[in-house]
């Protein structure tokens, strides 16, 4: 089977996409030949049957809005040239969380009897993403929560984790200050919730002697993430955390694994409603996590009444920082070889290119008996 895969961005290095480039590794290792199409194309390492075919963004860099329409008409047409000028070198087409792309391509693809999957996982439900439906014969989502219009074509195949990459590290659980370290990773945009995240961490120090270390590791990608970004700043002032608390910036996918070896706990905030990759990422090296997001509910099994809090809720999140912080040094490596454990056997890369690829050759096989 050769494979289209479409999505946003392929850059081992970048902070929020990276992982795409993991993901189209473990297809092609799978598959007999994947092309990529991809709107912006950084550092690739790839096999010898993997081709990468870039829209152009990374080239064109204007920023001024007079010019956005233009730019989008360029992108729209170089997509629909290479999905015609390739169609006799894929199979089946693989489109990652932009359903304007199986829009575009949509009738071409039903015309030359190519079947086209999309994956999704979020709680948004756009009118694009409704039209979206009917051009598709497959919708991979992580979760149930992570697609949201009723749909038997709907196939919840959980994350994939690089779990070669995302290890247990041998790491203490504090520092030789006596510190305990927090980490959240992901864009600093107010969806992610960092307010609640200050709030608690004030909430944990003024009820106990713990000493909390804080680092927001993320990028902005708009204006009102920097707008959202200065305000964040002021309130850890007001708080008198400013002295705890440090934004990172972001991390490479390619470093992160180790990054997150060198904290106690990771905390996600986020309001997406969908199975945030960084948290399965964080159990993988054994992290405990704390999270709000009730797509976890699904995931966490046993561990949900511990690891999650109300949204927004920053005295819940607070106190279970601190039990947290209270486990014995035996008990956080426990949990987290379980957390680990729940990511090997629902989360795992490999798994998760088996299972979609298996899906698409029952789909395959279905049409053709």
């Amino acid at each position: 089977m050769r494979l289209l895969i479409i999505t946003q961005k392929i850059d081992e290095r970048d902070a929020v996409l990276g992982f795409m480039h993991g993901w189209v590794l473990e297809f092609a290792r799978q598959a007999e030949g994947v092309s990529v199409i991809c709107l912006e194309k950084g550092r690739v390492n790839l096999p010898e049957n993997v081709g990468v075919f870039s829209l152009g963004k990374e080239r064109l860099k204007i920023k001024d809005l007079r010019f956005k329409l233009g730019r989008q008409i360029l992108y729209a047409a170089r997509f629909v040239r290479y999905i015609v000028q390739m169609r006799n070198q894929y199979d089946v087409v693989f489109v990652h969380m932009n359903p304007e792309y199986v829009l575009l391509g949509g009738i071409f693809w039903k015309l030359w009897g190519k079947p086209v999957t999309l994956w999704y996982a979020h709680k948004s439900v756009t009118p694009s993403l409704r039209l979206a439906r009917f051009f598709t014969d497959i919708i991979f989502t992580s979760t149930k929560s992570g697609f949201r219009i009723p749909s038997k074509k709907v196939r919840v195949v959980g994350q994939g984790i690089d779990i070669d990459r995302f290890k247990i590290q041998d790491s203490r659980f504090k520092n030789e200050e006596g510190e305990f370290k927090i980490v959240t990773v992901g864009r600093i945009t107010p969806s992610k919730d960092y307010d609640t995240l200050i709030d608690a961490v004030a909430f944990a120090r003024k009820n106990s002697n713990l000493e909390i270390h804080v680092d927001i590791v993320g990028p902005t990608s708009v204006s009102s993430d920097e707008t959202y970004l200065k305000a964040l700043k002021e309130k850890i002032i007001q708080k008198g955390l400013n002295s705890v608390t440090i934004f990172r910036g972001p991390v490479a996918n390619t470093g992160l694994p180790d990054f997150l070896g060198g904290y106690d706990l990771f905390v996600n905030m986020g309001h997406t409603g969908s199975l945030d990759k960084a948290v399965p990422e964080a159990m993988a090296v054994g992290l405990p996590v704390l999270t709000c997001n009730e797509a976890f509910k699904e995931v966490l099994g046993p561990f949900k009444a511990d690891l999650m809090y109300a949204k927004g809720d920053a005295e819940a999140l607070g106190g279970k920082v601190l039990r947290v912080a209270a486990l014995s040094e035996e008990e956080r490596r426990t949990l987290g070889a379980e957390l680990r454990a729940i990511v090997l056997r629902d989360h795992s890369l490999q798994s998760f290119a088996q299972k979609i690829i298996s899906a698409i050759q029952s789909s395959i096989h279905h049409e053709h008996s």
